[in-house]
């Protein structure tokens, strides 16, 4: 099991993070997510390593923009 976090910009309500959940529950090996638009925060957890770079395309497919925590 995998978890990373990212730091996205430019949410600001519940609709903002359901958009995000739906696009990053798409990629493969997404088990888990919580995502938060009052912090901002975004974490994902995955059965296997985790590639940044899918979450990161995810983000910006709903509309807003990330980069992963550190």
């Amino acid at each position: 099991m995998a978890t990373n976090e990212y730091q996205v910009t430019g949410m600001t309500c519940g609709h903002c993070e359901m958009s995000v959940r739906e696009e990053v529950g798409q990629v493969a090996g997404v088990e888990g997510i919580q995502v938060s638009a009052k912090t901002g925060l975004l974490e994902v957890t995955a059965s296997d390593a985790i590639d940044d770079a899918q979450i990161l395309a995810a983000v910006k497919e709903a509309g807003y923009s990330a980069v992963r925590a550190s």
